[in-house]
């Protein structure tokens, strides 16, 4: 394992090699590789480990016995999935995690670092505040898709969400991280009323868009 490129993983932000190196073997890392579409972990299981995207992305998505299915969140390269879920061992997973693309996880079990008091590890602490700063910001962003799923019409909630990812990107023009489909399904909409809904909003001078690439036009 690359510890010059760990180091550069927001969870592993302010640790030595050392500390690193003692972690990956006090958490038993493994690194595993997906092909696109592949479940990475599925919905009712307890897997007990904090995923860490090395390589290409993955999404988080919810599939009901019918069939519906709803995309909650995309992981980008050297963010991190399921945390909750291998702190609250007992908890299972109410979703699935797929693989968006080809993409190498590392996997780091947690089972258990939360019962000890007093930790002999030098790592312990850094490592549970980085978890504890980026799951804040993951829970600020899982809040804000109520915003853009709560307005009734279709325009409404494509316009909050552009307007999210404009404010983040500091730009009007920016990519998402969705393909047609997957946004449609991040928005709770069909794919075809989408689509029409684009071609208005370019045709009215709202936006401009090819396929994940936006620019936000105003009067």
């Amino acid at each position: 394992m690359d510890i010059d490129v760990l180091q550069k993983i927001p969870l592993f932000r302010g640790m030595t090699e050392n500390e690193i190196s003692a972690l990956l073997k006090s958490l038993d890392a493994k690194k595993q590789n997906y092909k696109k579409n592949d479940l990475i972990l599925h919905a009712g299981s307890k897997p007990g480990v904090i995923g860490i995207v090395l390589s290409g992305s993955v999404t988080i998505l919810s599939d009901d016995i019918w069939g519906n299915r709803t995309i909650l969140s995309h992981v980008e390269k050297d963010g991190i999935f399921a945390e909750a879920y291998a702190l609250l061992e007992d908890v299972p997973m109410l979703v699935d995690v797929m693989a968006n693309e080809g993409c190498s996880i590392l996997m780091l079990k947690t089972k258990g670092i939360l019962n000890s008091v007093v930790s002999q590890n030098s790592w312990d602490y850094k490592f549970l505040r980085n978890l504890l700063l980026i799951s804040s910001k993951k829970n600020l962003n899982l809040s804000g898709r109520s915003f853009h799923t709560s307005p009734k019409t279709i325009r409404e909630r494509v316009m909050s969400y552009l307007n999210t990812l404009s404010l983040q990107n500091d730009s009007s023009e920016f990519d998402i991280p969705f393909d047609r489909q997957q946004l449609a399904d991040y928005l709770n909409l069909e794919r075809s009323a989408l689509s029409k809904e684009l071609g208005k909003m370019q045709k009215e001078g709202i936006i401009e868009t090819r396929k994940s690439h936006f620019k936000l036009l105003t009067p």
